[in-house]
């Protein structure tokens, strides 16, 4: 068997690549492999989805699993994933399961893993998770009659979840007009009722899943509607979530974009003001633009960059003991009030700040002066050796130094797929374009697709 896990858990085709079958196998290793980790009582999990119609097929072999292996099982229904992860914690279960393909479109579907607490799991657990379903039931003698595991339903999870956000800011939001982009999913019931209660007035779209219109056209990737929202309206801003809610883009009042490294920027100059951004310093993947780099050094913010993913941001978050990270794409992590990228947490936090400053989105978000950015996906016959040829490297080393400190170039490997992403930023696009072509050109000839 290959890598099952991904750097989001395990995702595919829902009942293709993603079957029943497949789910329950995964809920029997991860119920046996994380027993081995406290055997003084059944372990406790909870399990969320978010309203795919294939989480509930997904949902049925995932409980299935879990207890036909001893786990007694809390069902808390269609949440967001940081609310599934908040309740791990608050109920204190030995982990969790979140049944979500997040922004994928809605045929896909995935499942995350929480360890105690609501952190994601570390790799060598997914290696023995991995490991157990390959070896099957070898050496397992399945639980018969009281040790079967129970399921029970949190009915209030939702509730506490909404509270647990309300209260995390002091700064009421009364007179704001937002609008909410809820993709359609898992925040659709979630996102209106905490903006609301913090004060601010809601206009609320994609509020109404199906279980097929998941990110159909709106949510944080596809920002048009939200926009048209915000300018019929005249609201003072809006926000897009993804389906399973764990990241979020912005909109000004006038329709620009806000991405998630202005967000990080203006949550990170709240936060030191606020004496609460730890040794001032603001966790990013490479991935985050120039100019949000520049913005920090200028306003006396250190930056500690990761690898693309959350869950890198994550580590370093914990690791080091820090307070603010996230990614461009809107992943938001603020471990003061979540172990994962929570998109309601954020735009919440940022109306907090808009409220207490009187000053608009646009004006916060122009902290940051973004560098054009070029991206090529570069078709290669071998990933590794595209990105690693030494006349690759060579010419990424003389466009650096061509750059100086006006841009930089990322070469990496696809996590997935046979490419090479050549990023380059520059201080007008028609370098940051040149650039990246040239780059681009070289990677074609150190390693020719197939």
């Amino acid at each position: 068997m290959g890598r099952l896990f991904g750097t989001d858990g395990v995702r595919g085709k829902a009942n293709a690549d993603l079957t029943p079958e497949l789910a329950l196998a995964v809920a029997v290793a991860a119920a046996r492999t994380l027993a081995e980790v406290d055997r003084s009582h059944p372990p406790l999990a909870v399990v969320g989805r978010d309203p795919r119609a294939s989480g509930e097929m997904l949902e049925a072999a995932t409980v299935a699993g879990l207890t036909s292996a001893g786990a007694n099982v809390v069902r808390v229904g269609v949440l967001p994933t940081p609310a599934v992860a908040y309740l791990v914690a608050e109920t204190k279960a030995d982990f969790g399961v979140m049944l979500s393909a997040s922004h994928n479109p809605m045929p896909d579907n995935g499942i995350k893993i929480f360890a105690a607490g609501g952190h994601k799991l570390p790799d060598d657990i997914e290696h023995k998770i991995e490991a157990a379903i390959e070896a099957g039931t070898a050496g397992w003698t399945r639980p018969t009659g009281a040790g079967v595991g129970r399921v029970h339903d949190l009915l209030d999870g939702a509730d506490h979840y909404v509270q647990h956000l309300v209260g995390s800011i002091t700064q009421p939001l009364a007179g704001l007009k937002v609008v909410v982009d809820c993709a359609n999913g898992a925040a659709a019931d979630i996102a209106p009722v905490v903006y609301r209660e913090a004060g601010a007035e809601v206009i609320a779209i994609h509020a109404e899943p199906d279980g097929i219109n998941i990110n159909d056209g709106c949510g944080s990737t596809h920002l048009d509607t939200v926009r048209e929202a915000v300018l019929a309206n005249g609201a003072d801003l809006g926000l897009a979530v993804d389906g399973d809610a764990d990241r979020c883009l912005a909109v000004t009042a006038t329709g620009d974009e806000v991405d998630g490294d202005q967000i990080m920027a203006i949550l990170a100059l709240a936060m030191r003001e606020a004496g609460t951004l730890t040794s001032d310093t603001l966790v990013t993947t490479v991935m985050s633009n120039l100019g949000l780099k520049l913005a920090m050094r200028g306003e006396g913010i250190g930056l500690v960059e990761t690898k693309v993913g959350d869950r890198y941001v994550l580590d370093e978050l914990r690791g080091s003991g820090l307070s603010l990270g996230g990614e461009q794409s809107g992943h938001i992590i603020m471990p003061a009030y979540a172990t994962t990228g929570d998109g309601v947490l954020a735009g919440l936090h940022l109306m907090a700040r808009i409220a207490a400053t009187g000053k608009s989105l646009a004006e916060l978000a122009s902290v940051v002066t973004k560098l054009p950015q070029v991206l090529i996906n570069v078709p290669v016959g071998d990933r590794t050796a595209g990105a690693q040829a030494p006349a690759v490297l060579e010419a990424a080393a003389a466009a650096e130094a061509e750059l100086g400190d006006t841009g930089r170039v990322l070469l990496r490997p696809s996590g997935t797929e046979q490419l090479v992403r050549v990023m380059v930023e520059a201080a007008t696009a028609e370098t940051a374009r040149d650039v990246a072509e040239r780059l681009a050109a070289v990677v074609r000839a150190a390693s020719p697709a197939a």
